[in-house]
């Protein structure tokens, strides 16, 4: 039987599952800021707790990223 794995994390959780699951290393102190300008994950609220699910944090993570390329000459074409 497989732990049961949480559906939404707290954003001091954020910062570990992105680095975890995606390679993307971001401050805790970085997300409070974009929490605050936006530009972050989507969040809801429990309270006054931020959560966020985890589908909403793959979302971001993949808006992040580039479309895979072969050579940095790749990258610079749009």
């Amino acid at each position: 039987m497989s732990a049961i794995q949480k559906p939404r994390l707290r954003r001091k959780e954020v910062p570990a599952y992105l680095a975890e699951k995606h390679g993307i290393e971001i401050a805790l102190s970085t997300l409070n800021n974009l929490a605050s300008i936006g530009g972050g994950p989507v969040m809801q609220y429990h309270g006054r707790i931020p959560l966020y699910r985890l589908e909403d944090l793959d979302a971001w993570a993949e808006e992040r990223l580039s479309a895979p390329v072969r050579s940095t000459a790749e990258r610079c074409r749009d």
